[in-house]
């Protein structure tokens, strides 16, 4: 009891300090954010602190500016284009990295991984020398290629997650019951990774938006939001950027809870096609049926 007593003592310092160091790193990285939501209402623009006479009058000023819409539209295209590129390319990549033996497959891996380890400055100034060469003009279309060839990683990892915890005999069921493999890959393997895909879409949509170091090499005319946001950062912080920087740390949270709860949904749900096993042996239910 004595020892235990020692024992205790010694770790509440241990722990208090460990508490304030949590504290201290939850506060330098959300602080900021929270005192920009704040200036947000700010009635006096981005001066004064505290803030005074919180209004809503810049947010009403925000919705008004056809500059900032516009490029949320271009945004948002951009972003959808980047998700159908991303998933087309990586949804294949994934499963030739979890179904195919081939020759190289471990430099495949690496390869499909560089994409998310390269900073975006060198990801977009190498797309902008390939359009060059290739005389392709710049615009809303080459961002796109570029968000979606810097995303494609994203895909690959999340579904290739989602391959890992699937559960291999209920494709060998479908095939046992006399479906061909495409008819199992649509109806049993992808409403099975159709958790994880709808995760990395969410993702990869989230990360699109918040683009700037790719899309600021292969801007053509139409600006896109973050590029949008920091052409107005360099005449100076007004309280219109508050605004709608507030608006997409919402979004972006909410999108990433939404993935965040998919996950865990995709970690306690039973998988399709269960229902197709006997669950005392394993066996098909329908194929020992005369």
């Amino acid at each position: 009891m004595i020892l235990a007593d020692s024992q205790q003592r010694r770790t509440a310092p241990r722990a208090n300090w460990l508490r304030l160091h949590a504290s201290a790193v939850f506060a330098f990285l959300y602080l900021p954010i929270a005192v920009l939501i704040l200036y947000s209402f700010n009635g006096q623009g981005v001066g004064g602190f505290p803030p005074h006479h919180l209004t809503l009058d810049w947010y009403r000023i925000l919705f008004a500016d056809g500059a900032i819409w516009d490029a949320v539209l271009n945004s948002l295209q951009v972003a959808l284009a980047a998700m159908i590129i991303s998933l087309a390319l990586g949804i294949p990549a994934a499963l030739a990295l979890d179904r195919v033996q081939f020759p190289g497959k471990a430099l495949f891996r690496r390869l499909v991984l560089l994409p998310l380890i390269l900073p975006g400055i060198i990801t977009g100034l190498s797309l902008l020398m390939l359009f060059n060469l290739t005389s392709v003009k710049l615009s809303l279309l080459t961002i796109a290629l570029g968000h979606g060839t810097a995303l494609i990683s994203v895909a690959a990892t999340e579904v290739f997650a989602g391959l890992q915890k699937l559960d291999r005999a209920q494709e060998e069921a479908s095939l046992d019951l006399g479906a061909n493999y495409w008819q199992t890959f649509w109806r049993v393997t992808v409403p099975n990774l159709k958790l994880p895909i709808i995760g990395a879409a969410l993702l990869i949509f989230t990360l699109s938006m918040d683009e700037i170091a790719v899309s600021f090499f292969l801007i053509g005319r139409d600006n896109t939001l973050p590029l949008e946001i920091w052409g107005r950062l360099r005449r100076g912080i007004t309280p219109e950027i508050n605004a709608v920087s507030t608006i997409i740390f919402v979004f972006s949270l909410l999108t990433i809870v939404f993935w965040y709860r998919l996950r865990l949904r995709s970690q306690g749900t039973p998988d399709v096609g269960m229902e197709l096993l006997d669950p005392s042996d394993g066996t098909s239910t329908q194929a020992t049926k005369p």
